[in-house]
């Protein structure tokens, strides 16, 4: 599979990146490229992009990375909307408490002495144990 995505060229702290064409499956390493069909520096905004050549490999069956879709959309290149390229938030579950049944108030237990639950007793206990000291 062709995939058209960013490599990142410069130096440290002053990153640019080249548009590339590359086989998805091998590993970018330097040159180790199909076809260089564009530069993207995002410190200036500066994107130079070959639109005819790039308009070509999409024809012939490459894929595009989100990233470059995006610059292909604000460049004007093709005609689509952006994508969101930044992680989902995940939301935090919310656990639900376990229904007590309401056959009987919790004030009637104990003063009939039923208790159904561990922690009823503990607090009972307690209680006992505060009263005796």
């Amino acid at each position: 599979m062709i995939t058209i995505r960013l490599t990142r060229v410069g130096k440290k702290k002053d990153p640019s990146f080249r548009v590339i064409v590359v086989d998805a499956s091998k590993k970018v390493k330097t040159g180790n490229y199909l076809e260089m069909v564009g530069s993207y520096d995002p410190r200036t905004d500066r994107v130079e992009l070959k639109a005819d050549r790039i308009k070509e490999w999409i024809q012939n069956g490459a894929t595009v990375s989100d990233t470059v879709h995006n610059l292909l959309v604000s460049q004007k290149i093709i005609d689509a909307k952006k994508i969101n390229v930044l992680p989902k938030k995940t939301v935090p579950k919310v656990e639900v408490a376990e229904a007590k049944p309401a056959s009987a108030p919790d004030s009637a237990k104990a003063t009939t002495g039923e208790e159904s639950s561990g922690e009823a007793k503990e607090d009972n206990v307690v209680a006992e144990v505060t009263a005796t000291e």
